[in-house]
């Protein structure tokens, strides 16, 4: 990585914060939805090793360290070469050791043992789009941009599909499958009625062409609501093209699998469909002897909210393995 310039700062803000550091190093057991304002117990036995599953920004990585007074390892994956580039120059001498790896965490078991980690005492996968890749991309995730529709989080080249393929190439049918089945949009199938008959005059080219397509296909009342109407195709465009849900089913397997007795997994998550994976999953782990913290999950309070308005759909959920 040591070869890649460093093109501008992180404009990422990190979400509950202090409730991850708080939930992941405190030693006390019980509920832990009102960690907030909870004073960090980092004294441990040995050096934990920390595995960042979505480094972004790392600012949560940062922040482990300096819970432990830097005597921790730390383990991050991104699928984005300039973020590890940008982490890269944070972490430097703020923890014993620091690997950093461009993978997707569905892969972690593959960089683990590739490093010679047998086991991890902290995990933390925080699901959301970072500002970073919303505002530096170029892959068109945001709909106030102009930018070529390819919404991959890591090299388009390494992909099969892109959200350009699937809204200009893909059946009516499984189009408007994919948009209510990934965001829950009501307005599904009208919206790939919308984009299909576009298509059929021009091709689909960027992320603001595709807004406006599905913002005009929507009732007039929801064109003028606080909330973008094209926010709920794009969510869906974008979990399709990464295989997102599916990645976080394997990362919450792998993830938990190598966890030491005792080691914790948080996972903040910022829509329904990926909340839901969480909560079955820790509900299964409970059923086998683990322990959870977080019998609802913790929320952004209103001051984060008015400071960082995206953490107001997080959800952060945290369970400890116990054998």
């Amino acid at each position: 990585m040591s070869d890649l310039p460093i093109t501008g700062e992180s404009v990422h803000e990190p979400v509950l914060l202090h409730e991850v550091v708080a939930g992941l190093t405190r030693r006390e057991t019980g509920d832990m939805t009102s960690v907030s304002n909870t004073s960090v117990n980092s004294v441990v036995p040995q050096i934990p090793v920390y595995l960042d599953g979505t480094l972004g920004g790392a600012s949560h990585a940062l922040s482990i360290a300096k819970a432990y007074d830097g005597k921790v390892a730390i383990v991050g994956l991104d699928r984005d070469p300039m973020a590890l580039k940008r982490a890269e120059v944070k972490l430097a001498g703020k923890a014993e050791k620091v690997i950093l790896e461009r993978s997707n965490f569905r892969n972690l078991d593959i960089i683990l043992q590739k490093n010679n980690i047998q086991a991890v005492d902290l995990i933390l996968f925080d699901l959301g789009l970072s500002s970073d890749e919303l505002e530096n991309s170029g892959k068109g995730f945001s709909f106030l941009k102009d930018e070529p529709l390819w919404m991959t989080m890591g090299d388009p080249k390494e992909y099969s599909f892109t959200a350009s393929d699937i809204v200009n190439d893909w059946d009516e049918t499984v189009l408007a499958d994919i948009i209510f089945g990934y965001s829950e949009e009501r307005f599904a199938r009208r919206i790939a009625r919308a984009i299909v008959s576009y298509r059929q005059k021009k091709k689909i080219e960027t992320s603001s062409e595709l807004a406006q397509i599905v913002k005009m296909s929507m009732p007039a009342f929801l064109r003028r609501g606080k909330i973008h109407p094209a926010t709920k195709t794009f969510q869906a465009l974008r979990i399709a093209v990464n295989d997102e849900l599916n990645s976080l089913k394997e990362g919450l397997e792998k993830g938990y699998r190598f966890l030491n007795a005792g080691g914790r997994m948080a996972v903040i998550s910022f829509h329904s469909l990926e909340d839901r994976i969480v909560k079955d999953f820790n509900k299964k782990k409970m059923e086998e002897g683990a322990r959870v913290f977080t019998k609802r999950p913790i929320v952004a309070g209103p001051e984060e909210v008015a400071v960082n308005p995206r953490s107001r759909s997080a959800k952060l959920r945290i369970i400890e393995k116990q054998r």
